[in-house]
């Protein structure tokens, strides 16, 4: 007969604190007695963990700027964004952008900077970054702890290895270890879509949901999947290259070297070809002629109705696959005209057997706008944080 084991009071205090500082974190002020109910504790166990985090200057307490009960006022507990600080980087094709992010979510500062062919090589964006860091957050006067970076590649989990990001023209780049030895702080390194998705689910539209995807078109198209509840990662932590997924025989070659890609479908350059525009044109010009299709449902239908349905027959099959409750569109999607989202939505649902048998999965735009991939990277950055402060 074996025996349980029995975790040890101080054990006990360290998971109760750090549970209580995550819904601290996620949720905001809360009072003590819903901070009570929220997590099953009694109040003087509530009274303890949060005396000593206010003790400590990781929380603050306040009075509720409105009052809706007579008698005495209830204090809400909120956590001090200064006393926990990420550095949150998001890599993208044509942009690098920067936020030192506090405790609760909050960005405190930002920085950013175009990428150019020749200024897109990893040691460009390295030394670009630790350049930008310091001054930011010697500017703030806070100093970050840990560092999260989202990248449009292939990113193995365990080390921060970008295996491949053939959009920045990066193959085997030790991202994850070289950053850890120049900004001197832990470094977290993600896929770009699996870190919106994180994002989405924690601070997003997928907020409660257990079962999500998340879709975003860029240059390229990728795919992050919650899954009850926990990032989906695959073998090695690669995993969410949807855009790879073929859906055209005979279409358009791409550049990861097989034909008829979702992403030649439904990326950037399809978006411009729908639009009549060059395929080089700008991502500015590309959401002025999306937004101009507004005042028009029936010219809007016409001009993206092919793009539309491929998008719709790539996310049957995403839908098909992994049985989100929820489909969360980012990046350039969230641009389509309300109405060709809406035949979208409806015809996931009408034509996925998995949509059907679930009651209707919802296909929604993502509400954290562009800021979605760096918010993911910084929540990437607060996991071990949260543990530690």
């Amino acid at each position: 007969m074996t025996s349980t084991p029995v975790a040890r009071p101080d054990e006990v205090r360290r998971y109760n604190r750090s549970t209580l500082l995550r819904t601290l974190h996620l949720t905001g002020p809360c009072t003590r007695a819903s901070l009570a109910g929220e997590l099953g504790l009694n109040r003087s166990t509530i009274k303890t963990l949060v005396d000593g985090l206010a003790g400590a200057g990781v929380v603050a307490e306040r009075v509720p700027r409105t009052q809706r009960q007579a008698g005495r006022p209830s204090l809400l507990v909120l956590p001090r964004p200064e006393a926990a600080v990420v550095l949150a980087v998001d890599v993208r094709v044509g942009h690098v952008a920067l936020a030192l992010v506090g405790l609760g979510g909050q960005i405190l500062g930002r920085d950013g900077w175009n990428l150019r062919e020749r200024t897109r090589t990893p040691e460009e964006v390295i030394t670009r970054l630790v350049e930008s860091a310091g001054p930011l957050a010697a500017d703030l006067g806070v100093r970050p702890v840990a560092c999260g970076i989202s990248v449009p590649g292939v990113v193995r989990r365990a080390d921060g290895h970008v295996h491949e990001a053939p959009n920045l023209r990066w193959s085997d780049v030790a991202l994850g270890s070289r950053l850890t030895r120049a900004l001197d702080m832990p470094v977290v390194v993600g896929n770009d879509a699996e870190l919106g998705a994180l994002a989405e689910n924690l601070r997003g539209r997928a907020t409660g949901a257990a079962d999500v995807v998340f879709v975003s078109a860029d240059i390229g198209v990728g795919g992050g999947v919650i899954a009850q509840s926990a990032s989906l990662r695959g073998g090695a932590g690669y995993l969410g290259e949807i855009g790879h997924m073929a859906v055209h025989p005979g279409g358009r070659p791409c550049y990861c070297g097989s034909t008829g890609c979702w992403e030649t479908e439904v990326g950037e350059a399809a978006f411009c070809r729908a639009l009549g525009l060059p395929e080089t044109s700008s991502r500015g010009r590309v959401v002025a002629a999306l937004r101009e299709l507004r005042a028009d449902d029936e010219g809007a239908r016409r001009r993206i109705g092919d793009l539309a349905e491929w998008l719709t027959l790539g996310l049957v099959n995403v839908v098909n696959l992994f049985g989100p409750e929820l489909v969360v569109l980012g990046d350039l999607f969230t641009e389509l005209p309300a109405p060709v989202l809406d035949d979208v939505d409806r015809a996931v649902r009408a034509r996925s057997l998995v949509s059907r048998a679930l009651g209707g999965v919802r296909v929604r735009t993502s509400a954290l706008g562009t800021d979605v991939k760096l918010l993911g990277a910084a929540e990437a950055a607060f996991e071990d944080v949260l543990d530690t402060v």
